[in-house]
Order: C-alpha cells, then structure tokens, then sequence
C-alpha cells in the first residue's frame, strides 16, 4: 500500500516538510519488492512476513528516515541496518522474537531521534553507548546490563528523552549508578522493572541496595508523569520522592507489583487527576493510606480518599485488612470513593470491610479458587445494597459476601434496587449460597435480581437439581451458562419435571462439563440458540424441544450417552444451525430433516451411524443435499488385523486376515 507523504506527515509528524519525503511502502503480504525503486523511499513501513526483506533489502534504502517493522518475528537485526545513515525514527514494537540490536547503531546512526521497543520481551542487552545518542527524545525501553557501555549511566546525558520509558534489570544498577531522570522534564510514563523472577531468595543486603537504586530514580519534580509501574521492588519502605504528592501532581495510572516487603505506597490518595490504580502481590502491605488526616485534608467525614479514581485492582493481598488510618494508626471507619466505577478485590482474605462507591459499575471479587475446608469458613465480605445501587456487572468467584439491606423506611420508594445490574456470575458453593441464601430472598434480596439479563453458574458442586427457585428470582434473564456444576443431575420433584423453566425471556442457554446431568427440563418458548457440551451422562433432551419455534442454533457435543433425538421437532421451523458431535444419536425421527425450513447448516462429527446415513449412498444423503453448507465427516473405519505367523519351513512369514 502506498501512502502520499501528506498522509504521513499528518499521522506522524515526524519532517516538517513533505518534500523529502517520497511515499511510505506497507509491505504485509509476502509480496516480492524487488521492482520498486527502494532509493526513492523516506518511510518504509514492512509487515511480520518479511525478514528477507530486512535483511536484503536495507542496503538500497539509504535516504530512509522512518522505518517500521513492528510485529516481525525477527530475532537479530542485519549489520546494514547501520548503514542507513538518515535514519531518524526506529519502530520494533510487538517484535517478540527480537533478541539483539546491532552493536554498530549506537556510532552509526547519529540522527536518531526515536527507538521504539515495546513488548519486545525476548530483547537481552542494548547496543553498546547507546548514550552517544544525545538526539534521542524517544527511548521506550533500557535494559540495563553489565559492563562499560551498558549501564543506566548511559541514560544520563539523553536530556531530550520523553515519552515512555521502561527500565528492566535494575538490579544490576549499583548503588550510586546515575540515570538523571530527575533532568527529564517530558518524561510521562516510567516503568521500573526488577527481575520477574521470585523474590524469595533476595537478602536484607539486596533490599537496602534497591532501596537507594529507587531514590535515586525520583522523576522531575515539575515534570509531565502521567504514568508510573514499579514490578520486583524487593526493599521495605519507599523513597522519599514517593511521598512527595507534587511529583505526581499529574499521574494518571499507578501500578505496582511483585514486592513482598514493601509496606508503603507512594502518597496519592489525593491526587486530582489519577484514575487507575492496581497493586498486587505485595505480601506486607495492610493499609492502603497510611497518615491519612481528615482535617489536615480538610474533608468532612466519610472521608473522601482518590477523588477521580475510576479503577482499581487489588489482588493477591494476603495481609490488607484496612482501606486507611490516620497519624495515630488509627482506623478509618467510613470510606468514600466519589468517581469509583471498576473494583476488583482477588485474594484479598483480611480485607473485611467494603466502601462507599456510589457509582461503582463493575465489581469483581474472588478467593482465586476454592478453599479447603480445613483453612477455616471464610468470613462474609458485608456489602450494603446502597453500595450497589449503579452496579452494571458483578462477579463473585469461591468468596462468601454478605449483601446488607437497608433498613425499613430507607429504601427509595423511587428506585427499585439494583436496577442497573445486567451481568452476574457466580463461581463456587459460597457464593450461589450467598447470593441465593433463602433468608436474604425472604428479607428482599429477591427484587435486586429482576433486572439480571446474563448469568453465569459455574463450579458449584452443590447443586444437584436445577435451581428452579432461585431462576425465579431472574425474570428478565436472557442468557444462562451453567458449567461445571460436577452434582447437577437435573432431577427434581415430578411437578418440577413437568414445569417449564421460569425464564420467559431467555434467548441463550449453555450447559456443559456438568459429568452428572442425566435430563434438561422443559424449557421457555423464547430459546433462540442452545448449546450443550462434555455432559456425559445426559440421557435425553428436553422433552418440549419441539415447541422452541424460535430457536436457530442447537449444538450438542461430546455427549456420549445421548443416543437419540427426541420426537417432535419439526416443530423447530426456525432452525438454521444444527451441530451434533461425539455423541451416541444414530439416526434422526423420521422425516425430521424434510420438516426443518430455514436449516442452513449442518455439522455432525464423531458420530458413525448418523455420518453414514448421511453421506452418499445413505438414506439421508438426498435429504441433507439440499442444506447450503454442511460438513459431515466420513466415519472412521477401523482398520483390519494383521497377524503374522512363522512359516512351517523357516523361510518367509505367511500373512493372514
């Protein structure tokens, strides 16, 4: 594809004038570009399917100043990469593959302005003195090594350097090693990478040493940080500069990661403008803000901490158990978070107490998998339906909460509770229990899932009959997934077997890994698509499968005990997708294929009877030829025996059937 260099210069912005600047060349296809006069070119833009090219063909582009080939599966880079002297703008990003950089380009190519390096995670060492080049502004990743010429030194005299920074091995770093990032006032993004590897086996000497290679990472102090990460940190307390709040007067996005000691975060809580804040496996941490005065704020109770803050993520926290505490060390009670929209709480057991987000949309809470039972009952998170009351989307994964009604007279009469919740999943007994506990529903709890559109059952293994009751809480529901429930059998009372499934809108219905299903019960005229998978034990259909004049799509797959369809379903005049796998159905009812109008595709597979009456020579081979698309595999056949005997006489071997 062939850019006009006003095209270029508008998404770049890289010359100030498109006279040098010819075409750009997008070269994605394995294309050969032998014939295009390359000399001609500026900006060369080549797709992952083109290592050849790189390396043949660099040598004819000596007036290049950009030169793109983000995504490639390249592992080194050619010499003659230096010998594009012009060179201005380097982009590797998403190179995964990339190991090296050629040791030439930190002498050869002087007019650099821009290296790009992100995601290439397989990248070892820098080029050597990657410090002679003083026209960098762009320098997204340092891997910082071992000897004259690869040390974060090299950082220090690149004062143009802006954009996004990602620093990697910093335990190489010495004590007193200089990176003068203090110097770079257009930095806006700094990440600052440990080794990813555990950091069980750091030392007391370690951490005092990482301690001070982070001092003396402090940014600008009036600069432009919009983004910080910190991953592997393994010292106990944090920097000064991090409990300056006028270094992150601008942060946005705060992350930090991997470090176990550490018992503090940088001061942020009441930054103006950071939105997103993630903090995870850091084993010491028990206080999200520390010192935290509310008159010294000058805020009223509840305290208002992380004003704009629109995401946070906690996980794997083991000894969080409280939001803040002030000077004393004493706890907060009431906390707000005003602009709070996405929480997610994963592994956090002490974590005992849950704030006010008025406008909180999404919530996803988990244990990470079930808990042995011999760890002890874990206690219920208490949750206050206000606290809810914008909810869009709620997980609850192996973790027991405890949802709070307001008390008699409080409630608005106004608005009905939870009518914004769509989505709801539930993983594990303590949380269907919970959710569902019957006390709840009788005290009100019933009314906060009629609005429930999607809902998702999964790994409960105690659940034996279908939740008739509780599915009557759901009115609304338009999808349902039930997977991994291991006990779900399917049978319930005789009047349970013959009622319909209480979901008069449901569209959508997914079962599967559930190994002791042995019946579905009847199900709501409104299905559009069903699909169930790995029920090895299902004996039957619905029975009123036939009355579904709705339903497009019915899938069933690795059903083994499944050994037929039930009768009636030509009913089914809006079937377009019937898919039957790995199941034992040998045949279909009679006339059942002449009595489906709108089938358009079909798919059997691993099914040996139904396979060959379907392909040509089988009875149903006429009716099926008429389908538009269809994909029936021939059946296995099963190879014959061959048994060798020895010869009476010694010789060669006789060969038998």
């Amino acid at each position: 594809m062939l850019v006009s260099s006003v095209e270029w210069k508008k998404a770049n912005g890289l010359f100030k004038s498109t006279s040098s600047l010819h075409t750009l060349l997008t070269h994605s296809e394995n294309k050969d570009i032998m014939e295009i006069n390359l000399m001609s070119l500026r900006a060369l833009q080549l797709g992952g399917g083109c290592p050849s090219v790189i390396h043949k063909q660099l040598t004819n582009t000596i007036h290049l100043r950009y030169l793109d080939i983000s995504g490639s599966n390249i592992t080194k880079l050619p010499d003659s990469l230096c010998l594009l002297y012009n060179l201005q703008s380097l982009r590797l990003n998403n190179c995964h593959e990339l190991q090296y950089l050629p040791e030439g380009l930190t002498t050869s190519l002087k007019k650099l302005i821009h290296i790009y390096l992100l995601e290439c995670r397989r990248l070892e060492q820098m080029p050597p003195k990657i410090g002679l080049l003083h026209n960098l502004h762009t320098l997204t990743t340092f891997i910082v090594g071992t000897g004259d010429g690869f040390g974060i030194e090299e950082l220090k005299d690149l004062r143009h350097l802006g954009n996004r920074l990602e620093l990697y091995n910093l335990r190489n770093v010495k004590s007193g090693s200089k990176a003068n990032l203090h110097e770079k006032q257009n930095l806006s993004e700094l990440l600052l990478c440990w080794p990813r590897s555990t950091r069980d086996d750091a030392t007391d000497v370690d951490a005092c040493n990482e301690e001070r290679v982070l001092e003396s990472l402090a940014p600008h102090p009036q600069g432009e940080l919009k983004q910080l990460e910190v991953h592997g940190y393994g010292g106990l307390a944090i920097p000064q500069w991090m409990k300056d709040p006028r270094i992150f007067m601008r942060l946005r996005k705060l992350e930090i990661s991997n470090c176990p000691r550490c018992v503090d975060l940088p001061v942020v809580q009441l930054l103006p403008y950071l939105e997103d804040l993630s903090l995870s496996n850091m084993d010491s941490l028990t206080t999200l803000c520390r010192n935290v005065d509310v008159e010294a704020a000058g805020h009223n109770t509840p305290l208002q901490i992380f004003p704009v803050l629109k995401t946070m993520r906690l996980m794997h926290l083991p000894k969080l158990e409280r939001w803040a505490e002030n000077s004393a060390g004493e706890i907060n009670g009431s906390m707000t978070f005003p602009r709070l929209e996405s929480l997610s709480i994963i592994n956090c057991d002490k974590l005992a107490s849950f704030p006010d987000a008025p406008v909180l949309k999404y919530l996803y809470l988990s244990n990470g998998k079930e808990k042995n039972s011999a760890t002890g009952a874990l206690i219920p998170m208490p949750i206050p339906l206000d606290c809810l009351s914008s909810l869009v989307s709620l997980n609850i994964l192996f973790l027991p909460v405890d949802v709070v009604m307001p008390p008699d007279g409080q409630q608005s009469q106004s608005q009905r509770p939870l009518d914004t919740l769509r989505y709801l999943c539930l993983q594990g007994d303590v949380s269907f229990g919970s959710i569902f506990s019957k006390p709840k529903l009788q005290l009100g709890l019933r009314d906060c899932w009629v609005f429930v559109e999607e809902l998702l059952i999964e790994f409960c293994s105690n659940i034996v009959r279908c939740p008739v009751e509780e599915l009557r809480c759901l009115p609304r529901l338009r999808r349902l997934r039930i997977w991994c429930c291991s006990k779900l059998e399917g049978k319930g009372s005789s009047s349970e077997e013959e009622e319909i499934l209480p979901l008069p809108q449901l569209e959508t219905l997914y079962i599967g890994d559930c190994d002791s299903l042995l019946r579905i019960p009847k199900l709501p005229a409104s299905l559009e698509k069903i699909e169930i998978s790995w029920c090895t034990s299902l004996l039957a259909l619905p029975s009123n499968l036939g009355d579904l004049a709705k339903l497009r799509n019915l899938d069933v797959s690795s059903c083994g005990a499944l050994k037929e369809l039930p009768d009636g379903m030509d009913g089914l005049t809006s079937l377009e997708r019937l898919e039957i796998d790995d199941s034992g159905i040998e045949r279909f009812p009679q006339g059942l294929l002449q009595r489906l109008p709108a089938l358009k595709r079909l798919i059997i597979n691993d099914c040996p009877d139904l396979q060959r009456r379907c392909r040509e020579g089988g009875e149903y081979f006429d009716l099926v030829a008429s389908i538009p698309y269809k994909y029936i595999e021939a059946p296995e056949r099963k190879k014959p025996v061959k048994w060798f005997l020895p010869s009476c006489g010694g010789g060669s071997q006789s060969q038998g059937n």
